[in-house]
């Protein structure tokens, strides 16, 4: 279950979190009555489920709030990688002196949290990975222990942080990981942890995904408020697949979050950019992998296909079925990279060889190979 940005700093509020002060509108007369409770000058910010808002025109700066209102009729209604803007925040605008990155996520691999942390907030952590990769320090959360002080201590040290941020920034890795636990959360992420005025740092903005098995009681009814006009996350919902729109050009195949996950992390650190997260499930037979492909074909952006399967429940055989079948029907033309592991692999391994798909052993290479393909297409 996702959460909007002003739904995610609802929460953190909550933990004690300062954020940026806003409210949400659902129409421009709205938006003109905050800008005016609120002072210019006033951000108005797209409440959409995908990134991308500000490239996309979803995030302004309004210095009256004559200006906001203005902002708002062309915000709202306004679809961004096919999802329709219902609602938009609307916050005091900040003088931002610095930018920091901070999130917690669950390390499938691993079996426990990863806190990430990040002293060039304010991009994509997937670029800062790219161009600066010893600016990211990561370390896992013991979930018997929980955070512990010297953990937050020697990633600060790391990252240099100035001794008189050492308090406040620690109290926000504190929080957030009060936040993730108590919220059942897949991933909590602050983006940027800003310093404004002469010191005091907020959450600028959220993102913020709990777990659907436990989303805890007081937040339950909030999944009705994420309505969605993306077409592939509608074609997922009605098949009864997880399925997340992402901002890249390589479709992501596989069964286990964890593994789907794992995934997205990899094609990222060999270069590319996922443009989906779609995880079939456990038990995933050909007439899934249709669906599957169906959905993630859809989407124009898509430019080349990484299907990772680890066949427990699974049988390698009976996706590889559903991947040639329907590699013909749809007349699929971009490039495609398959790892097929487990149970009935060897099986699942001759069905595609036989149909002139070449599969890879490691899922790391893999990833590079779709990368390579991809651009090499362009």
């Amino acid at each position: 279950m996702r959460l909007q940005e002003y739904q995610g700093k609802e929460l953190f509020k909550r933990v004690g979190i300062p954020v940026s002060e806003g409210q949400v509108a659902a129409s421009p007369h709205e938006v003109l009555v905050i800008a005016h409770e609120l002072g210019p000058p006033v951000v108005i910010k797209a409440q959409v489920l995908v990134g991308g808002r500000g490239k996309a025109g979803g995030i302004k700066l309004a210095n009256s709030p004559a200006e906001a209102r203005q902002h708002a009729e062309k915000i709202l209604g306004m679809s961004i990688k096919g999802e329709r803007v219902h609602k938009v925040l609307v916050t005091r605008a900040v003088e931002i002196e610095r930018e920091f990155y901070l999130s917690i996520t669950v390390d499938r691999r691993a079996k426990r949290p990863v806190v990430i942390f990040s002293s060039e907030g304010g991009m994509e952590i997937e670029e800062v990975a790219t161009t600066n990769p010893n600016a990211i320090i990561k370390f896992h959360i013991d979930p018997l222990l929980g955070l512990q002080s010297f953990q937050v201590r020697d990633a600060l040290y790391c990252a240099a942080i100035d001794g008189s941020l050492m308090r406040p920034l620690s109290d926000f890795f504190i929080k957030l990981y009060q936040a993730f636990t108590q919220f059942k959360a897949n991933l909590v992420e602050i983006n940027p942890l800003a310093i404004v005025d002469g010191g005091k740092l907020i959450a600028v903005d959220s993102k913020f995904i709990v777990d659907d098995e436990e989303v805890p009681a007081e937040i339950a009814g909030w999944e009705n408020e994420e309505l969605t006009d993306n077409p592939q996350e509608q074609m997922a919902k009605k098949d009864e697949l997880q399925y997340v729109k992402l901002d890249g050009e390589i479709g992501i195949i596989g069964n286990g979050a964890g593994l789907v996950m794992s995934t997205l992390d990899l094609v990222a650190l060999k270069g590319g950019k996922p443009a989906n997260f779609l995880d079939i499930g456990g038990g995933a037979n050909a007439e899934q992998m249709k669906k599957a492909l169906q959905i993630v074909l859809s989407d124009p952006q898509v430019k080349g296909l990484f299907i990772n399967i680890f066949g427990g429940i699974t049988r390698c055989d009976e996706v590889a079925k559903g991947l040639v079948a329907t590699r013909h029907e749809l007349g699929i033309r971009v490039p495609m990279v398959v790892r097929l592991t487990g149970t009935n692999e060897a099986e699942g391994k001759e069905i595609l060889t036989e149909d002139g798909i070449a599969p890879v052993g490691d899922m790391e290479v893999g990833a590079a190979e779709i990368v390579r393909r991809v651009r090499v297409a362009q």
